[in-house]
């Protein structure tokens, strides 16, 4: 099937807001970005994807996924999530795509091998969508949709369960698809504690997150730095 991902990007300057506490606005940039860099380059190296868009208003973002020769959408409004992925659904459709993966642009340990292995099993009919909750089961991290427009997305809080009474109304099959890397996104302070532990176990797993992660930490703005090898 000819599929698009969909990565919607807000102002770098903007995200992250509710690790205030934590993290002060630079930083925050910093993280935003390096996530950001994390999950492009995941999705990059998924064969089944033929095309991946980002949509976004804020042109740092821009820049770096031309960088990468990535389409950009341009996100005039800033609107959320779930309007920003709406502007990748139109374009899917307009290129004529049977399938479109919304994915957050903060969820940096994504693995490539683990999406490849969603793309080719899901959906399993001509109409159906996969839904990939978070790792607490009641938000959404990512929408595989088949067609594109089975049904409009509503990110945000408990959007899990709308997205499953959405799937049920417009009367498209679903599955829940529990993909451990894609599961962590960060949005807390415990979110990022927990990406921060499990990239002490993963050489290699997430670079530009780490390296932001091993400078905070120097920085004295986390408990402890991760470390660059680990």
């Amino acid at each position: 099937m000819h599929t698009i991902a969909i990565l919607p990007i807000k102002s770098f300057g903007a995200a992250k807001q509710r690790l205030g506490e934590l993290l002060a606005g630079g930083s925050r940039q910093a993280l935003a970005r390096a996530m950001f860099a994390d999950v492009l380059n995941a999705l990059r190296h998924v064969p089944a994807l033929d095309e991946v868009a980002v949509i976004t208003g804020d042109r740092s973002a821009e820049w770096a996924a031309r960088a990468e020769r990535v389409l950009v959408l341009t996100d005039p409004t800033e609107e959320g999530q779930s309007a920003a992925a709406l502007i990748g659904v139109r374009h899917a459709l307009s290129e004529g795509f049977d399938r479109a993966l919304l994915v957050p642009g903060d969820a940096p340990l994504l693995d490539p091998a683990e999406l490849t292995a969603l793309l080719e099993r899901e959906p399993a009919g001509e109409r159906g969508v996969a839904i990939v909750p978070d790792r607490h089961g009641t938000g959404t991290n990512a929408l595989l949709l088949c067609p594109p427009d089975a049904f409009v997305p509503s990110f945000g809080p408990d959007s899990f369960a709308r997205h499953v009474s959405a799937a049920d109304a417009a009367g498209i099959t679903h599955s829940v698809s529990e993909l451990p890397s894609l599961m962590l996104d960060v949005d807390t302070p415990d979110d990022l504690a927990e990406v921060a532990r499990r990239l002490e176990s993963r050489r290699g797993l997430a670079p530009q997150t780490r390296g932001a992660l091993s400078q905070l930490g120097r920085m004295g703005a986390l408990a402890a730095p991760v470390p660059a090898g680990a």
